[in-house]
């Protein structure tokens, strides 16, 4: 039997061997931004587990960025060391190719981790001061973020051009841009979070301004046989928020500046969305997404069942599919996935070779 989801995939100079994609999923494991011995064995584990192309969690281009305090971090020197090590751990022994989100926590930061409550911290408790594109907390209870002026903006966007160069020195294959699930780029996009009243604000074409920004600055940074992606939520899923239909012009406007896939998430910026889940609930977003605008894009969203994820490919709804919940669960779900969908599997490191059924 032949698979569409086991078929390589080529972006620019970087074939990936399937398109089996991990995720980026926050591990709130770092120190003061460094990856950690949890982030070798939680990445290492998952290079050398069949995949195609294995995300880091959202790495913070600033230390105000962070969503907490033990999130991932890609903007000092120690963090760039923390990150190289990890990523010739899984070079050496994995066989995925090796991408890494940058992100901006922008309204979100300063917060605790699911573990503590997730909520903010409160004055005198280490909490930072939150930036935003506008002062509209992220929700009730929240503080008020600062509105980014023109010259806050150039910082902000000289810290993803920072990261995006120590990314290539560590010898990332990708990068993804975080736009999604309520973090800073996602505020600019979305009328709910973003009341400007300046050339950042207001129109379509405003809102998109600053993350299209973003976006050139590091396109030309990073190394041109190397792609960026770039992740969007395509609906708040509330009323008078950003919606499909911006996230279908904003996608056509990436794919005008080169980007290479969107992928299409959702939600994440309101506490009132109203998000209808089952499995694939996200993939006609991806679907029209690459209909409309012919852009690559990746589906992500309660996709667990290979059966599932091969059709999701076959039928044209994506070129690429990321798990995230159901790989937490099952690291090996691409040597299974290959077992259902009776075709080779793939990469097993030599140390593993016995453990294959057959070879009992």
């Amino acid at each position: 039997m032949t698979s569409k989801l086991f078929e390589p995939i080529t972006m620019r100079g970087v074939t990936l061997p399937n398109r089996i994609i991990l995720s980026p999923m926050c591990q709130y494991s770092a120190w003061e931004g460094n990856a950690t011995d949890w982030h070798m064995m939680h990445l290492g584990g998952y290079a050398l587990s069949g995949l195609g192309l294995a995300i880091t969690e959202a790495a913070a281009v600033e230390p105000r960025g962070r969503i907490t305090q033990d999130c991932l971090g890609l903007y000092s020197d120690d963090n760039e060391e923390a990150l190289r090590h990890v990523v010739a751990f899984c070079r050496r022994h994995g066989g995925a190719s090796m991408g890494i989100q940058l992100a901006h926590a922008g309204r979100k930061a300063s917060s605790y981790r699911p573990g503590e409550g997730r909520g903010p911290r409160p004055a005198g408790d280490r909490a930072w001061q939150t930036v935003a594109a506008s002062t509209v907390p992220a929700d009730d209870g929240w503080p008020s973020p600062t509105m980014l002026d023109e010259a806050g903006m150039a910082e902000v966007k000289q810290a993803f051009v920072d990261a995006a160069i120590r990314a290539a020195r560590i010898g990332f294959d990708v990068i993804e841009l975080h736009c999604a699930h309520g973090y800073l780029l996602h505020t600019f996009l979305s009328p709910l979070s973003n009341t400007r009243n300046d050339s950042y604000g207001g129109s379509l074409e405003n809102r998109m301004r600053f993350p299209l920004e973003v976006f050139d600055a590091v396109r030309a940074v990073f190394p041109e046989d190397k792609p960026i992606g770039v992740r969007l939520s395509a609906t708040d899923w509330a009323d008078g928020g950003w919606d499909l239909d911006g996230s279908v012009a904003l996608s056509a406007a990436l794919k005008e500046r080169q980007c290479d896939y969107i992928c299409a998430s959702s939600g994440g910026l309101v506490s009132y969305q109203k998000i209808e889940l089952k499995p694939g609930y996200q993939v006609p977003f991806a679907a029209e997404i690459r209909e409309k605008t012919g852009i690559a894009t990746m589906a992500v969203g309660l996709v667990t069942d290979p059966v599932h994820a091969e059709s999701i490919i076959a039928d044209g709804a994506a070129d690429m599919v990321a798990l995230a919940r159901g790989l937490l669960y099952n690291p090996r779900w691409a040597w299974h996935a290959s077992d259902v969908l009776n075709v080779e599997r793939p990469y097993i490191p030599e140390q593993y070779f016995r453990g294959q059924p057959e070879r009992a």
